[in-house]
């Protein structure tokens, strides 16, 4: 049920775990709830955000605005063919769980993108990624709310602009509609890519490549590296991989030959951004209760009682520094509010 709270505390809202109060919090289940709100609240003047699992969110201080959360919940089967099934899913279904139930019900495509942190609604919005896979390859059409029209609207996969760790809904209709329910076509036939990072040197302990395999496999390999939520506030990594022109790529490379690279295109190459932070000597750096995660320099945690402050200039500090040894400019992945 639809309900307005004010004064509210989205601590629990936050993966980073940062005290922040937001002055209005509304909180919906259904299109018709937050369809009716809006035909009764015009907010699109006023401070507002659109908050999910807030696993992309850095709060730096109390929200004096309105906080609209999605409760939208359900996987519904839309169509399905002797290759492919067309699925919906509800914005507020954890991302991981639908991973798990994909994989449980013999469905390629998102195995790659076990552990990744976050709810449904969030995934065209960061078009979320790893070992070598994006979730734009499965994303047939995202549902949403425009705040400004109230009306329901469907953006094809085109439409969405997908990007390295970026869409539309990053850009030009950031925060204008609220992301309601994906459509994902996933596979029936093994379709695997088991190339990226160390994926196939996991898999040699298993006695069968399989789909339940290569979910245990990479979530091994995410635990050995990154930190859980619940018992450690991050948001995963902090910063996007740079991409630089290739001749920059090839001259970092002749200086440093461990530097880890990956050609986008003929142009363009993409850093280790972990990599780039841990050779200016970041990795397990701790200052109060804010620091960078002691087995993946690419995470920065709230050890208990850092503040949100606290955390963004430990993210300025290292941006400065892999820019003054390395000339490379790293941009957050993570919002800061």
């Amino acid at each position: 049920m639809a309900q307005l709270l004010e004064n509210y505390s989205l601590k629990k809202h936050n993966t980073f775990g940062i005290e922040a109060k937001a002055k209005y919090f509304f909180e919906f289940e259904t299109e018709e709830e937050i369809q009716d709100f809006l035909q009764k609240n015009d907010i699109i003047d006023t401070e507002y955000i659109i908050l999910g699992g807030g696993s992309n969110l850095l709060f730096t201080e109390d929200f004096d605005g309105l906080v609209l959360h999605p409760n939208i919940t359900g996987i519904e089967l839309l169509d399905e063919d002797e290759d492919s099934v067309l699925l919906r899913v509800g914005c507020n279904e954890e991302w991981d769980e639908f991973v798990e139930w994909a994989v449980n019900n013999d469905l390629y495509g998102i195995e790659n993108l076990s552990l990744i942190p976050g709810k449904i609604g969030a995934s065209p919005v960061q078009n979320i990624g790893a070992y070598g896979v994006e979730v734009r390859e499965v994303i047939e059409n995202v549902e949403a709310i425009s705040i400004e029209s109230k009306d329901a609207v469907i953006f094809s996969n085109a439409r969405c602009e997908f990007d390295y760790r970026n869409s539309v809904f990053k850009n030009e209709y950031k925060n204008l509609f609220i992301i309601t329910h994906v459509q994902f076509r996933l596979k029936k036939k093994s379709d695997l890519k088991l190339q990226y990072g160390a994926i196939s040197k996991e898999l040699e302990a298993y006695d069968e490549i399989n789909l339940k395999n290569i979910r245990k496999a990479i979530i091994k390999i995410r635990e050995s590296k990154l930190p859980d939520p619940e018992e450690l506030g991050n948001a995963g990594s902090f910063f996007k991989n740079p991409i630089v022109d290739k001749e920059k790529a090839d001259k970092l490379k002749a200086q440093y030959e461990n530097l880890p690279t990956y050609a986008v295109n003929d142009m363009e190459t993409k850093l280790a951004a972990g990599w780039l932070i841990e050779q200016c000597d970041w990795k397990g750096k701790r200052f109060g209760d804010a620091g960078v995660h002691k087995d993946q320099a690419l995470v920065l945690v709230n050890y208990g009682n850092a503040n949100g402050n606290d955390i963004l200039k430990l993210a300025n500090d290292i941006r400065k520094s892999v820019m003054f040894k390395f000339g490379v400019k790293l941009e957050m992945e993570v919002n800061a509010i």
